[in-house]
């Protein structure tokens, strides 16, 4: 089904009929087709909501750039519209970022939460990264006064997209110019103290080898969230939750 929110139209999917609410957040990037594996373990005995993100699988880009709070509001408004208030929730990296700013907005919102490979924890640069940024501003820079120059628009377009291509990340090149200004708000919000205001039961599930979101991050959130606990796959990436499915889906019904 699709519903229009914040002029965006969302797509999303009730699956189950009865039982305890459960909505799915996926990742930056993903869809629900990635959250339906998930949504399997729990049918027989809850009513899953899985939404495609504004920007993401099959619903609309939103009509302008959003950053965590304008992708919360749409969140918030989708699950009092489906009668999903309250819920537990499980969420994967940007879908995190989302629960987390809910959850310490709203507190009744959420009975449970289920976080996987959470963003939202901003990290000091590494040397070699902070070198790159450099070589981009100054890239970037020449691009825009040769943009100034009548009649040279279009040269600096496409070199500021070949300096894209060279320096951004693999999420980035892959959007439109739009969805660009909404990723970078979207990252550049440090949601630490968000997450310190979860109160919520939370279960955090990560990969050893997570390069996105590394373990670090992980500990931090246990340390941040009262009642919180963290298991971690070992052996496992950033979607540690579809590499060790049968274990997630064991774990999430055990928790939930």
């Amino acid at each position: 089904m699709t519903v229009e929110i914040n002029g965006a139209q969302v797509y999303y999917e009730i699956l189950g009929e009865t039982g305890p609410t459960v909505v799915l957040l996926h990742g930056w990037g993903c869809s629900t087709e990635l959250m339906k594996p998930v949504a399997e373990a729990l049918t027989q005995d809850h009513r899953v909501l899985i939404p495609d993100f504004p920007g993401h699988g099959r619903s609309s880009p939103p009509p302008e750039p959003w950053g965590v709070p304008q992708y919360a509001d749409c969140v918030l408004q989708l699950l009092r519209q489906t009668g999903f208030d309250p819920c537990s929730v499980v969420a994967h990296s940007f879908g995190c970022r989302v629960a987390a700013f809910l959850a310490a907005e709203h507190p009744d919102l959420f009975d449970r939460l289920v976080l996987t490979g959470a963003a939202g924890l901003k990290n000091e640069p590494s040397a070699d990264a902070q070198k790159r940024s450099a070589r981009y501003q100054r890239g970037k820079r020449w691009a825009q006064r040769l943009g100034q120059v009548p009649g040279l628009s279009t040269l600096a377009d496409q070199l500021q997209e070949k300096l894209i291509q060279k320096y951004g990340s693999a999420d980035y090149k892959a959007l439109s110019p739009e969805m660009r200004k909404t990723f970078n708000l979207v990252i550049g919000q440090d949601l630490r103290d968000y997450y310190a205001r979860i109160r919520q039961s939370t279960l955090l599930v990560w990969g050893e080898n997570d390069t996105a979101t590394p373990l670090w991050m992980g500990q931090q959130m246990e340390a941040m969230i009262p009642d919180c606990g963290l298991v971690v796959f070992e052996g496992a990436g950033h979607f540690a939750y579809l590499e060790q499915l049968p274990r997630f889906r064991a774990i999430l019904r055990s928790f939930l």
